[in-house]
């Protein structure tokens, strides 16, 4: 009975919910980490205040595919300048494969915590497991290997509960936000929205999104044909989104409450890694805490690195015209995959360059952010563009909160490049 209801919830849940979760990837909690760490539960309130503009714009994202029937980038191709194209594929390639990078080494730090064994092992072991189910594993075993590795995350919510927690100031900072108008506050909060609202998700689900319509045979082939939905389809994928949205935040609410009540607790203002997170969290909370932390980054990592590298892939596949998707095969897509292997080898190779970890992460958000507004606009002109969207044009609500968020995310952005130079 349990296993059916089980298999049930993994039927039940999709693009929208893996998406929510990869976006809590071992760089994302490194960064949520560093933000409990550095500024206890002042920045709580982020969680709660992110959550209705995520959905907004992770949903537009994915009626935009479910609609079209097309990716980001083959909408921009087609429909925008050249120019943008090129730009927005090279930065999207260029941040997923410094955030694969901070990825795999968070992961193999953890796995050496955890294992006693050399993290350069596991570094290389991590890679070649990803590469092999990403590659040579068929869609529907893959999607659903991706759904039970996103419940990975309840570890942050168990390690929090085995913390004595001060819930009503927890409660109160989540509540009544607070505000510093210092360099450090701000620069953590543009790398907060970066790798919380992040292109590479919207890429990522937009795609899945047409990969799901392909599996229920709605639609022919990538990009090719136009997608027979239902308005049924539309509110599931709205409430797969919603879900996945909901329980992403709610993670990095545990992550920053579990870190402020330990680490910014005891003193610890900075953290090189997710991995060290947990490492240092031993003696403070405990070897169950710190091993359920480092279980979630594994975990984490396994959902989130091919969703870096897919979304990547699935951007410059449909920038030159490839042919792309995962339910192909290498010899059906070879260029799709090739970009794959391209990106999480770089990542790779990155960690062998000696580059502190959360030097790389947290310049990869702060990056992140930096991009995501003017992509945040064109997704906008395009939910909008009925000659794209037809009738299932954005919604007054929906063009609410993305130009709220669009203009927020810009303002920091520019505030913080205005500082530093």
């Amino acid at each position: 009975m349990q296993q059916s209801r089980f298999r049930r919830f993994l039927k039940a849940i999709g693009p929208g919910f893996i998406t929510g979760a990869a976006d809590d990837d071992p760089s994302g909690i490194g960064t949520y980490a560093q933000t409990g760490a550095a500024f206890g539960y002042s920045q709580l309130w982020f969680a709660l205040f992110v959550t209705p503009f995520m959905i907004a714009v992770q949903e537009m994202c994915g009626r935009i595919g479910l609609v079209t029937g097309k990716g980001l980038a083959g909408i921009i191709r087609k429909h925008y300048s050249p120019l943008l194209l090129v730009a927005t594929v090279v930065l999207l390639f260029v941040a997923n494969a410094i955030n694969i990078g901070a990825d795999l080494g968070a992961m193999a730090s953890a796995a050496e915590l955890v294992t006693g064994k050399p993290a350069v092992g596991w570094l290389f072991a991590f890679t070649m497991l990803i590469l092999v189910l990403e590659i040579f594993i068929s869609y529907r075993t893959y999607a659903k290997v991706l759904k039970v590795l996103c419940l990975s995350l309840l570890a942050y919510m168990l390690a929090a509960f085995t913390i004595n927690e001060p819930w009503l100031q927890i409660l109160r900072a989540t509540l009544l936000p607070s505000f510093s108008f210092t360099k450090e506050y701000l620069v953590n909060l543009v790398a907060l929205f970066g790798t919380t609202i992040s292109p590479y998700l919207f890429f990522w689900q937009a795609d899945e999104e047409v990969e799901e319509e392909v599996a229920r045979h709605q639609l022919v082939d990538m990009g090719i044909g136009k997608p027979h939905i239902t308005q049924r389809d539309l509110k599931s994928m709205r409430l797969d989104t919603a879900f996945g949205m909901v329980f992403s935040n709610l993670m990095t609410f545990f992550i920053i409450t579990t870190a402020a009540s330990t680490l910014g607790a005891h003193g610890i203002r900075s953290v090189a890694t997710a991995a060290e997170a947990a490492a240092i969290l031993q003696p403070l909370a405990g070897r169950f805490a710190s091993l359920l932390f480092s279980a979630g980054i594994i975990g984490t990592g396994l959902l989130a690195v091919p969703v870096l590298a897919g979304s990547a892939s699935y951007a410059i596949a449909e920038a030159f015209g490839w042919r792309e998707g995962l339910f192909r095969t290498w010899r059906q897509a070879p260029g799709f995959y090739a970009v794959i292997v391209a990106s999480t080898m770089i990542g790779l190779l990155v960690n062998l360059l000696n580059i502190p970890a959360f030097t790389m992460l947290y310049y990869s958000a702060i990056l992140n952010g930096i991009i995501a507004p003017p992509l945040l606009g064109i997704i906008l002109l395009i939910g909008n563009n009925r000659s794209i969207m037809g009738k299932e044009a954005n919604t007054q609500r929906s063009n609410i909160l993305g130009v709220i968020i669009t203009a927020v995310m810009g303002l920091a952005a520019i505030i913080l490049l205005a500082t530093s130079f």
